[in-house]
């Protein structure tokens, strides 16, 4: 008999996980566009966005080793509820006149710590709340509600043109509450804390630090142990790189460029997330064949980093035909490399891999803002991200491709 894939505590992450990304996708583009209008520069904004993610090179190295010690469950609603409290305080400094690049470029440090710590609970929480034989069901119905969740960008950016800032953190000191309340009535139980204790059960006289230091090096050396697993997450270093690019110039790019090139950009990239809602439905009702996961997986990432090498370089519409695609392409990439990795790691190290895995993505994500910030005082933008693009065209074929065997043992599994 088939597992249920929508139990309880299943739907009530799912619900919970809708209403926050609704909130920060809202005030997160907003932000956004409030930096560029502030300053005016693709400079300002590489330092805007390398302040929201400088927090996660550290902290997920710092969260992991804990978050396989102590509660997800709680580790979640508590980051959702103090996520409440600084938009309201973001609101009520931005209302009184205080806006400065300073202010903003703290206020963003303190979300990217807040995000950086709960990006691992809940990677490592989340599947343990998935039944055996549903995980590229469930990450295909993350990756639809996360894409869905991109709709509320038109909206954010008419209310900002409309009424300000204020008004969007206010509604995120709503969501951020209702998802932690929703995600307090979770009932799972967390065994992988008592397997934890038992496994340290004659190292109660180990101080803190030492405890840690000692978990941290044994999840970096689970990673390394692991060659399929490094494989991939050096692969999605430079695939990070190239998100951090793509941040730091695509908007600047179609600003600088177009009329009213703000909503040029959501309309190219309304495409893309359209595509990938629909990708994520087909996934949820369709199997990929097993012996073929990685197969396709090369394919996508060798086509996405093609296709996205070329797009800034062709008219609007044939711009439209790309992202479409490479949302397409980019769900199947998401769906084969989560489930696929969550289902291979133990619960008790996936607070540790998921902490190493996100560190190597924010490396390479804070690389890719802070390189392509500076080249953009000299570097025509289009051109700073078709080299980029193919920089991590070739990182799949060498890393990927290089490494058949291993990463099938990862990729090539059933549900």
């Amino acid at each position: 008999m088939e597992n249920k894939l929508w139990t309880r505590d299943f739907t009530i992450i799912t619900l919970g996980s809708v209403v926050s990304m609704l909130g920060g996708q809202m005030a997160g583009f907003a932000m956004s566009l409030l930096v560029l209008d502030y300053t005016g520069s693709t400079f300002y904004f590489a330092l805007y966005n390398i302040a929201y993610f400088v927090p996660y090179v550290v902290m997920p190295l710092v969260a992991g080793p804990f978050l396989d010690r102590f509660s997800r469950k709680r580790t979640i609603y508590m980051l959702d509820y103090i996520t409440a409290v600084l938009y309201g305080v973001f609101a009520l400094i931005l209302h009184y006149g205080g806006l400065s690049f300073p202010i903003l470029a703290a206020g963003t440090f303190a979300l990217g710590v807040i995000g950086s710590i709960y990006q691992v609970a809940y990677e490592s929480f989340y599947p343990l709340l998935i039944t055996p034989g549903n995980y590229s069901k469930a990450y295909s119905v993350a990756s639809t509600l996360q894409t869905l969740t991109l709709a509320i960008i038109p909206v954010a950016t008419f209310a900002y043109n409309a009424v300000g800032i204020v008004p969007l953190f206010a509604f995120n000191v709503v969501s951020y509450t209702i998802a932690a309340t929703f995600e307090r009535q979770i009932r799972h139980e967390e065994a992988y804390i008592a397997k934890r204790a038992a496994e340290s059960a004659g190292e109660e006289a180990k101080a803190g630090l030492k405890r840690f230091l000692d978990d941290f090096k044994e999840g970096m050396s689970y990673l390394r142990s692991e060659k399929g697993l490094l494989a991939v997450a050096i692969y999605f270093l430079f695939s990070s790189m190239n998100d951090g690019v793509g941040q730091t110039v695509t908007l600047p790019y179609f600003k600088g460029t177009f009329a009213n090139g703000e909503y040029l950009y959501m309309l190219v990239w309304g495409c893309g997330s359209a595509a990938r809602a629909l990708g994520g439905l087909y996934h949820y009702r369709h199997r990929m064949p097993v012996e073929k996961k990685y197969d396709i997986a090369l394919f996508v990432y060798v086509a996405i980093n093609a296709l996205s090498a070329a797009y800034l370089f062709l008219p609007v519409p044939v711009m439209a035909v790309c992202c479409t695609l490479v949302g397409i392409l980019g769900v199947t990439s998401y769906n084969i490399r989560i489930s696929a990795t969550q289902r291979y790691v133990p619960d008790e190290k996936k607070g540790r891999f998921n902490g190493a895995f996100n560190t190597l993505s924010m490396i390479g994500m804070l690389t890719g803002q802070l390189v392509s910030g500076v080249l953009s005082l000299k570097v025509p933008l289009r051109i700073l991200f078709m080299s980029v693009n193919l920089v991590c065209l070739a990182a799949a074929l060498i890393f990927i491709g290089g490494n058949r065997t291993e990463i099938s043992k990862v990729y090539n599994t059933q549900d």
